[in-house]
Formats: structure tokens, sequence, C-alpha cells
């Protein structure tokens, strides 16, 4: 598949599906709640770090209200 013409989903499920291999036949514990917080704490910090740490631009770009990117923020500790 060409890099190019991957869509996140193609990436997301790439990655889990190296993770499991990563796991040689055990059980993943909490899936879910990985996948999604890791995505989501990297995404946030990303996107701040390409607006130049702005953050009413990166909760445009998100797509979320400010005071919600606040939060998130810090609840992943990235409100340096």
């Amino acid at each position: 598949m060409a890099t190019e013409s991957m869509t996140l989903s193609d990436c997301v499920v790439m990655i889990v599906d190296r993770y499991l291999d990563d796991l040689q036949g055990e059980a993943p514990n909490n899936l879910h709640t990985q996948v999604i917080e890791q995505v989501e704490c990297a995404l946030l910090e990303h996107t701040l770090k390409k607006c130049g740490g702005q953050r009413g631009t990166a909760a445009q770009w998100l797509g979320i209200n400010r005071n919600t990117l606040r939060k998130k923020l810090q609840n992943y500790g990235l409100d340096t």
C-alpha cells in the first residue's frame, strides 16, 4: 500500500496489527483505551507544535473548544 494513499484508518490498522504481533500471542489489555489515549495525546502534542504553541489555533484545527483543549492538555501532562 502506497503511503500517499493511506487513510488514518489504514495507519491505525497497520500499527494495531504490529502491536498485536509484538505481543506474540498474549492477549492485549484495554486495547481500546490504550489506542484512544495514545493517539489523542500524540495528536494534541503534534498539532500544538505545528501551531507554534498557539492553543486557539490548535483548538480550531482540532475542531474542539479551547477550554476542552486546555483540559485535555492537562490530562496528558502537556500543559507546560
